[in-house]
This record gives C-alpha cells, structure tokens and sequence, in this order.
C-alpha cells in the first residue's frame, strides 16, 4: 500500500474512532462554560455518590449506587474512555450509596432502603459501615463492620486516621445524629463520642421536632466539626476533646427555608471566615417552599450570620420551560464537591460547584462573598431508559459531583450513566 494510501486509511479510522466516540456522548444537552471530555453509562448502574484517588499514575474512582445494591469501580485515567473494572456487590435490601475514602482506607456506609427507593421493609437489611482495605485499588478487602443496631448511616465524613464521623441512625433517636466511630483496629471499631441536637433523644422523653437530622457528611478542620442538621439549621462544635464534643456556634435556616431539608450540605472555608450552606429539595414539582444555597460568616463562630444567597438558576435559552419548576420533578441544591480532605480532589478556593437536579451542575463563582454570581452550568438531555422509579416525570436529575486535581468535573444523574466534562469558563483570582 503507499503512504498515501497508508495515510487515507489511518484518517479514515481516526475519523470513525472520533465518531464512535461522539455517539457514545448523549445528545441534547445544554452547556455554558462547559466542555463534554466523556460519557459512559456505567455498565448500566446509575451511580451515585463518588470518591476518587491516584495510585501508580492511574485514577479510580468508588461509586455508590441508587438502583444497584454494592460498589463500582472505574478507571478514570482517560476520562474521555471510562472503564468499569470491577462491581462489587452489596448486601441486598440495603442502601450503599454512600462512599469515603482516605490513603488506603475506604468507608461504604449502609441503611435501610425505603420502598420508594425499591426497598422491602419487611425483609431483613444490613446497616452500619464497612471498613475496607484498598491498597490493591481494584480489590477491596473488607477489614470490619460498624453497626448503629438500628436503621444504619447515611452520610460519612473520613479524612484519614482513627476517626470516622459518622450520620448514624440509632435506636432511641429520632432520624440521625452524629456518632464519632474510633476505626484504629478495624476489626473491632467502637463508638467514642455522639452529639445530638434537642429534640432528637426521645427515649430519654425528649419532645420530637420534624425534620431534625444530621444529613452529614460531618466535616472537620482542626478542632472544628461542622454539621448540617437539617430543619435544626448548622452548628459548629469543638471536637478538640474527641470524647466531647461541644456545641460553640449554630445558625438557624428554618422559617424562610422550611421545604426539602434546610440544611443539607455544608463546607467551612475557615481561610476566609466562610461556611457554604445549602439545602435539599425533596418535593417534586416546586410543591415545597424554596430551597437556597448560601454563604455564612464565621468571623464570630458563636453568632454566625447569613452572608449571601446564591441567584435562582435560569433557563437556558429556547427552553421550552419558564422556570424549572415547570420542567418537573425535582428543581434545588442537592450535593457540592465536597471531599476536601482527599488530596486528589480539587481544593475549594472561588468556584463552587453545585449539583441541582432538573437544572443540572452549577458553578458560582464567590470571590466576592456578598455578591456571588452563577458562571457556568451543564444540563444534560432528559434520560431514555428508566432505571428505577423516581422522579414521576421523566427528566434529568443531577444527583453528585466531584472535582478531581486535574480539573476533570464528574456527575451523576438518577437514570444517567456518568458525565465528564471541563469547566472552560473565567476562574476568579486564587482558584485552582
């Protein structure tokens, strides 16, 4: 053959490779600031949340899931062609979306799963933690188990040693409190500490309040744990003594921000005086009050004070929706890159990225505290294959995202596989 013709055919499959590569990325989505690097539909499991890490040059990433009872595994090297290695399942009837992990340690939390979700209340479930060795990344090795003896956990906060910081629904409780789980022999991890927030002891006659719970994950900086505790609004505590923590500062959200959860995820800056606060929305079809996604001052932790809230999203122009709450399902804040302990995940600095359901990733940018402003965001295309029953209405719902240090964003979506992209858009002074 000559090398013309050598060269005809390596453009030829160059192009059908470019090709095949661009038919595996849904069509339909709407971007600002955004570029699509890949798309995989994660061996048809919809995941959930995630945790990433680099081992030997490669990346991996741990995913949880909705539908699916157990963990992914997936090599995210070239985000542009995941792979799934591995699944690792889970035990049945149970919740494991949930996923942490620091050095070579990884923490999947489990609970009851509701019928809504396709759970079965009146089979048996597992619940608790498991503690699982990762140093070979592709093959987990479970070292141990946690157990609540009640419901089990839902968020989980680990950023490495002895200590995981634990949402644990336990009996005598009302919802979630904050447990402190010592994992330093794995095989026997014992509860060091809890902390719950009046209302919440009702075997002790305490009075239930609605809507009370630690949704987690609890997040530390120094001696400081932030908590975000729902329609209890957020509190800081002083865990300098790890067998007692103690309440210094709380900021209530309930009144104003009284539908979904209030407070569902939080994020202290403590560079800057800062605490990130937003809440969930539960209610499908805007019928629920609004949701809001804020920024507190800290500068006197024990009178933190709103700062800002960041602006409602808008449409993406030629919609065929007013507002979002006309597209259906779910529309408000949900999860934020929020694994900053993990040294492969992009530090928080001036853009903060925001999963919001039928709206999609949003990014703000808040160098200026008092006056953030949205610069980005990704919708992707309505799903075609329901995987399992939520929403009612057939849309897209951005559930999580996580940013690692090489910039790559990753979402995932309730009846989507996983979404790579690249934020191309201004970066404020200071962000990485």
């Amino acid at each position: 053959m000559t090398r013309r013709a050598l060269l005809g055919a390596a453009i030829v499959v160059a192009a059908a490779q470019v090709s095949q590569s661009q038919s595996q990325i849904p069509q339909g989505f709407a971007a600002s600031n955004f570029q699509v690097v890949g798309y995989s539909e994660t061996d048809g499991r919809p995941g959930f949340k995630m945790a990433i890490r680099e081992v030997g040059g490669r990346w991996y990433m741990y995913m949880g899931h909705l539908w699916h009872r157990g963990w992914s595994i997936l090599d995210v090297t070239d985000p542009a062609k995941v792979r799934v290695l591995k699944f690792v399942p889970g035990p049945e009837n149970t919740w494991s979306i949930q996923v942490d992990l620091h050095d070579d340690i990884m923490i999947t939390g489990m609970e009851q799963v509701g019928r809504r979700w396709g759970g079965d209340p009146s089979r048996p479930h597992d619940e608790g933690f498991f503690i699982w060795d990762i140093t070979d990344p592709v093959n987990p090795r479970k070292l141990g188990q946690w157990k609540t003896g009640g419901r089990g956990t839902h968020r989980i906060g680990y950023p490495g040693g002895r200590y995981v910081y634990v949402a644990a629904a336990l009996p005598g409780y009302q919802d979630e409190l904050l447990v402190i789980v010592d994992i330093s022999d794995p095989a026997n991890p014992r509860e060091v500490s809890r902390w719950a927030t009046p209302g919440q002891h009702v075997a002790a006659g305490e009075t239930p309040e609605e809507g009370i719970q630690l949704h987690g994950p609890p997040m530390r900086d120094g001696d400081r744990l932030y908590l975000d505790y729902g329609s209890a609004g957020m509190h800081i505590l002083d865990v300098s003594d790890i067998t007692r923590p103690r309440l210094v500062g709380s900021l209530d959200f309930t009144g104003p921000f009284d539908g979904g959860i209030p407070v569902h995820s939080i994020m202290p800056m403590k560079s800057r005086n800062l605490v990130w606060v937003n809440s969930e929305a539960i209610a499908e079809d805007c019928n629920e009050g609004l949701g809001h996604a804020s920024l507190v001052d800290i500068s006197n932790e024990k009178q933190p004070r709103l700062v800002s809230i960041m602006p409602v999203p808008v449409p993406p122009p030629g919609s065929t929706y007013a507002d979002f709450c006309a597209k259906g399902a779910r529309f408000g804040p949900h999860n934020i890159n929020q694994h900053q302990h993990h040294p492969d995940v992009e530090k928080q600095a001036n853009l903060m990225y925001l999963t919001y359901f039928n709206a999609g990733l949003r990014v703000f940018d808040i160098s200026n505290a008092r006056l953030p402003k949205e610069v980005g965001y990704f919708i992707p295309p309505d799903p075609v294959k329901r995987y399992g029953p939520v929403p009612t209405r057939f849309v897209e719902q951005t559930e999580d995202v996580l940013v690692d240090r090489r910039g790559y964003v990753y979402i995932t979506n309730k009846n989507q596989g996983l979404w790579v992209l690249r934020y191309t858009g201004p970066r404020p002074t200071g962000t990485n």
